[in-house]
C-alpha cells in the first residue's frame, strides 16, 4: 500500500490495485498443458497415461480411418499402432490453446516393421507423417479429439498404394476411369428404357 498526503495534511493509505490473473488465461495455459501432457504419453508409447487423459466416453475421430469411441477403443488403437511401428517417434511442432480447446500440430516417424496395422502386414518401410489434432478439453479431460493426416500419404509409404505418378499408379488410373465409363454407360442405358 503507498501512502499519500491528502488535503488537510494527514497522511492516508492508497491501495494499489493488484492485477488478477486473468481466468481466461489460466484456462488456456491448462488446456495447453493438457495437450502437450497428452502428446508427452503419445510420444512415450505409454497407452496407460494416454487413456488417463481421456474422459471415459471420450471419442477420437481420425478422419482417414473412422471413430473410436471410448478409451478401450482409443487404447486399442494406438497399442496396436505402436506394435505395427515400434520404433514411432512423435514430435508435437506447435501447440494452440483456447479455454476449452487445443490444436497440437505434430510429425510421427517410424518403420513399419512390427504388427499388423488395420489388416495390412507389416512391410519394413519408413513412415513420415504430418498431422493436426484439435482436442475438446472439459475439466481437465479430452472428450473428444478430430486428427487430420494424409491417409494416402501414409498407404504410399507402406507400399498398400503405388508411388505418386508412377506406371502403376497411371494404370490403376486408367481402369478406374475405364470402369467409370461402363457404369455410366449402363446407367444411361437403363434410364432410357
Amino acid at each position: 500500500m503507498a501512502e499519500t498526503e491528502t488535503t488537510d495534511g494527514t497522511e492516508a493509505e492508497e491501495t494499489a490495485t493488484e492485477a488478477k490473473p486473468r481466468r481466461r488465461i489460466t484456462r488456456r495455459k491448462a488446456v495447453e498443458e493438457h495437450a502437450r501432457s497428452y502428446f508427452d504419453a503419445v510420444a512415450n508409447r505409454d497407452t496407460t497415461a494416454m487413456a488417463a487423459h481421456w474422459r471415459a466416453d471420450g471419442v477420437d475421430d481420425l478422419v482417414p480411418l473412422g471413430p473410436l469411441r471410448g478409451t478401450d477403443e482409443i487404447v486399442a488403437f494406438f497399442r496396436e499402432l505402436f506394435q505395427a511401428v515400434p520404433d514411432s517417434e512423435m514430435t508435437v511442432t506447435r501447440v494452440v490453446a483456447g479455454e476449452t480447446q487445443a490444436a497440437v500440430e505434430w510429425r510421427m516417424t517410424g518403420h513399419f516393421t512390427g504388427g499388423p496395422f488395420q489388416g495390412v502386414d507389416p512391410t519394413g518401410r519408413r513412415v513420415e507423417l504430418r498431422g493436426l489434432d484439435l482436442l475438446e478439453i472439459e475439466d481437465g479431460e479430452i472428450v473428444a479429439n478430430t486428427a487430420y493426416y494424409d491417409g494416402m500419404t501414409f498407404a504410399r509409404q507402406i507400399g498398400l498404394m503405388p508411388p505418386e505418378n508412377s506406371s502403376a499408379e497411371n494404370a490403376m488410373k486408367s481402369a478406374f476411369n475405364a470402369a467409370t465409363k461402363v457404369r455410366r454407360a449402363v446407367a444411361d442405358w437403363r434410364s432410357a428404357r
